[in-house]
């Protein structure tokens, strides 16, 4: 009786293992969740999206405008410029897209150079104080 159950396990041993080297590796291998083709074009968009609130943000902030109001608040500009890229996406996308309804608004007349200042100036100092928080 020892003998059989000895030779079954000896058979059992072999067919598993002859199995596990038997089976393709992709058959046992699992598909990632995501393809690594989709992650690469989501990072692609990602930073397209970035460079492009950045361009926006930057257009406002050294506009001939915004340079005479940082002048006369006694503001840096290069300090300004070297703390953009410091900002987070989030950040970065939220000051764009006002800087971008400001500049639309002044263009369109809803608002006087006064006002246009005024936000530039707010923008500028959000900048600062979040990079300066970090």
């Amino acid at each position: 009786m020892k003998k059989v159950i000895s030779s079954l396990f000896g058979i059992l041993f072999a067919l598993l293992f002859t199995l596990a080297f038997a089976t393709p590796q992709s058959a046992i291998a699992q598909d990632h969740v995501v393809a690594p083709s989709d992650i690469q074009r989501d990072v692609a968009a990602s930073s397209s999206a970035r460079q492009k609130n950045q361009a926006q943000l930057e257009n406002f902030v050294f506009s001939p405008e915004a340079q005479r109001a940082m002048k006369s608040a006694h503001l840096d500009a290069s300090q300004v410029k070297n703390a953009i890229p410091n900002l987070n996406d989030e950040e970065l996308a939220d000051l764009s897209a006002r800087s971008e309804k400001a500049q639309e608004d002044f263009s369109a007349g809803k608002m006087s150079d006064r006002d246009l200042i005024i936000i530039l100036l707010a923008v500028v100092a959000l900048i600062l104080i979040i990079v300066a928080v970090r």
